[in-house]
């Protein structure tokens, strides 16, 4: 398929050819699903705590005697059976985090990309040519390639000061080089736009990792043989 080029001021100054295919044959949406939950659970702060019945304040002497009061049966003021008593099941400062392979997560982000590009959802600009921080030059080419009021993903091919601090005022748009992307950061907006430098630095670090090795199959001996070998034992 092709993609449109654009400048910076949003006229189209040529075209790019790309097949999605060539980032991930095939789209696996578990996969995507399972390397999203990753990136959300990891970045949950886990800093939650409530305090159990050894930790409120309060006497831990028995409130009234076990029979004869007419009441139902009390131990302390703590109780997580009463008002400001400690909780049951306390909460306690957590790691939410968990790891998934290497190779997944990178097979996921070549999906992520090539479902956004099948999809129509990628804009290519020839250049991200900003001389000076200056908000207005990011924000004047988003509003011409129809951008200006979504979620908006800005990769460069490397980390550039200047579109990062021109982007970072802008509600809605983040800025990550190529090294940066992943399944995430990708699908979370809804678009994306990228530089040509960009996408073939992503298309070749596609095509140099290593591809899963073919699994060879056993091969196994003609029954004859194995009936041969059985007699002689």
């Amino acid at each position: 398929m092709n993609l449109a080029v654009y400048d910076m001021a949003g006229k189209q100054v040529g075209s790019y050819e790309i097949d999605p295919a060539e980032l991930a044959p095939k789209v696996s949406k578990q996969l995507l699903h399972d390397a999203v939950v990753m990136y959300q659970a990891k970045a949950r702060q886990g800093t939650q705590k409530t305090k159990t019945r050894g930790e409120v304040a309060g006497s831990t002497k028995k409130l009234y005697r076990q029979k004869g009061t007419g009441n139902a049966r009390a131990g302390a003021r703590r109780s997580g059976t009463r008002r400001g008593g400690g909780h049951i099941f306390a909460k306690r400062p957590r790691d939410f985090g968990w790891r998934m392979p290497r190779k997944a997560l990178q097979t996921a982000t070549r999906m992520a990309l090539a479902s956004r590009i099948a999809d129509d959802e990628v804009k290519l600009v020839d250049s991200l040519a900003v001389a000076a921080p200056r908000t207005k030059a990011v924000s004047g080419l988003l509003a011409a390639l129809g951008l200006g009021e979504k979620t908006v993903l800005v990769a460069p091919e490397k980390h550039d000061a200047n579109v990062w601090k021109s982007a970072r005022n802008i509600a809605g748009v983040s800025v990550a080089p190529v090294a940066e992307l992943n399944a995430w950061s990708i699908l979370r907006p809804r678009s994306i736009v990228m530089t040509k430098a960009a996408l073939d630095a992503f298309r070749a670090s596609a095509k140099a990792e290593p591809k899963p090795a073919a699994k060879k199959k056993a091969a196994r001996r003609p029954a004859a043989k194995r009936s041969a070998k059985k007699e002689a034992t």
